[in-house]
């Protein structure tokens, strides 16, 4: 079987100017001669907005009602429902009840059974009560609608390719929250996300690395490779930890800034490499709170992070050593921070 090439269209000619009559109605008001009228819905007329004459009454409103009356007092006045969710097809908003007040014809009973099968079809509930899940998820811990939404795409993908098909289902709502917020750069770390659901970290890393392969997303967001027997994701992404741990233990922002520079001044230099964001941050926050004399405590910063306290203290101890340079001189030259406020290993 040959294929054609599908002919490129013809310039067309331009047509001669046809006299018609205009056939149109329009209504004008008959004392100014302007078509410049106005439909007052309040008092059901038609007016000329130019003069002001009455020109039509009893005119019947078309809009949404809005009133409420005596006894619907409470209830919705909305006519049309909630917004439509386009990842879930509209099938979340439809509502549609069908009566059964037919006079005994079974046209109702066919009806309300048309309107099941395509409320159900296609697994639509399953993933509508997966986002219902992804919701309560990331609002527990306070993330972003784009991390929500994010979310939600990469288990909508899921479900369609069938990439996961055996495992739970909060295994994968958890692997999707945690790639989201890599892709959003939002600071989560796993364990967080992990303590979500009652589901065990291994099997969530199993499903964050098979996704991140189908997805291609293992080196969105900093992260690197997740060790599935620490629920650790190795790489830089302690900076990101920084604002929120130190929201957490109320440290000013001069600390904050303080603790990420110094982040950022140990990775390069390769002093905490190989060691899990979150003990990488807790440390830079207990050097920096004592560095600028709002000295916490290591258990407290434990607390805070979700490690143990000696954790932070092992990688603090290979920090102190390298002090001088991690420090900026300008603020231990007008006195802001010093060395002496910082504790011995």
């Amino acid at each position: 079987m040959t294929t054609v090439a599908f002919p490129s269209r013809k310039p067309q000619t331009p047509k001669e100017a046809v006299f018609r009559q205009d056939l149109n109605v329009r209504l004008g008001c008959p004392d100014c001669r302007t078509y410049k009228l106005v439909e007052e819905f309040s008092s059901g007329d038609l007016v000329c907005g130019t003069c002001g004459l009455v020109i039509g009454d009893r005119i019947v409103d078309t809009r949404s009602e809005w009133r409420t009356f005596a006894g619907d007092e409470g209830d919705d006045p909305s006519r049309v429902g909630g917004p439509s969710n386009p990842l879930l097809n509209g099938v979340e908003t439809f509502e549609t009840i069908i009566s059964f007040k037919d006079g005994n014809t079974g046209v109702a009973r066919d009806l309300n059974r048309a309107a099941t099968r395509a409320a159900t079809k296609s697994g639509e509930k399953s993933v509508a009560a997966a986002f219902l899940s992804i919701q309560d998820m990331c609002d527990t811990i306070s993330l972003p609608r784009t991390v929500t939404d994010i979310a939600k795409q990469l288990f909508r993908r899921a479900d369609e390719e069938k990439l996961l098909r055996g495992k739970q289902i909060d295994a994968v709502i958890a692997a999707c929250i945690f790639i989201a917020c890599r892709q959003s750069k939002v600071g989560r770390s796993f364990k967080e996300v992990v303590a979500l659901t009652r589901v065990p970290k291994k099997q969530i890393g199993q499903c964050f690395k098979a996704l991140s392969a189908a997805f291609e997303t293992s080196a969105v967001g900093g992260g690197g490779a997740l060790n599935t027997d620490t629920g650790e994701s190795s790489g830089a992404g302690a900076e990101d930890l920084m604002a929120r741990f130190c929201s957490h233990l109320g440290l000013p922002y001069y600390v904050q800034s303080g603790a990420k520079r110094i982040a950022i001044t140990q990775r390069e230099i390769g002093i905490l490499a190989g060691r899990s964001p979150i003990s990488v941050a807790g440390a830079c926050i207990y050097f920096a709170s004592h560095l600028f004399g709002c000295g916490k405590s290591a258990k407290d910063i434990a607390k805070i992070a979700g490690v143990s306290e000696v954790t932070i203290k092992i990688a603090y101890k290979l920090l102190h050593p390298q002090r001088e340079e991690l420090a900026e001189p300008e603020k231990l030259a007008n006195g802001t921070c010093s060395l002496d406020r910082l504790p011995a290993p």
